[in-house]
């Protein structure tokens, strides 16, 4: 009597690449990089609303000023899924290498335009 054809685990999690790559951390590292991950998607999802809110509710603010930093508020918006991704596949992947976990690449650029922003609304309620 034969034995059964082995059969190949077929990894179907995505991206393949990064999987094939290391080994699979403590499951609770892995969980927690998950949620940071969606923290970053919540965040781009309350900075594109409030930018478009700014702008849609017409506020007595100086049109300029409170257009610019609308415009500002969902160039964040859209950046932070980047730094979402780029974060959450940058840190698994030190994670499954044993490595030091990686800074956030758009941190920085996202902070000076929120410190814009911000600046442009207080102009906006300074100068209305």
């Amino acid at each position: 009597m034969s034995a059964p054809p082995r059969t190949r685990r077929v990894d179907r999690r995505f991206p393949a690449r990064l999987f094939r790559d290391g080994t699979d951390p403590d499951p609770r590292f892995t969980l927690a990089n998950e949620r940071t991950f969606l923290a970053w998607i919540r965040t781009a999802l309350a900075l594109v609303a409030t930018g478009v809110a700014l702008e849609a509710l017409g506020l007595d603010l100086h049109p300029g000023y409170r257009l610019a930093a609308s415009v500002l508020l969902v160039v964040a918006g859209v950046l932070a899924p980047l730094q979402a991704w780029a974060g959450w596949y940058a840190t698994e992947r030190a994670l499954r290498r044993g490595r030091s976990l990686p800074t956030p690449v758009l941190a920085l650029p996202l902070v000076v335009l929120l410190l814009a922003a911000g600046v442009l609304v207080g102009l906006a309620v300074l100068f209305r």
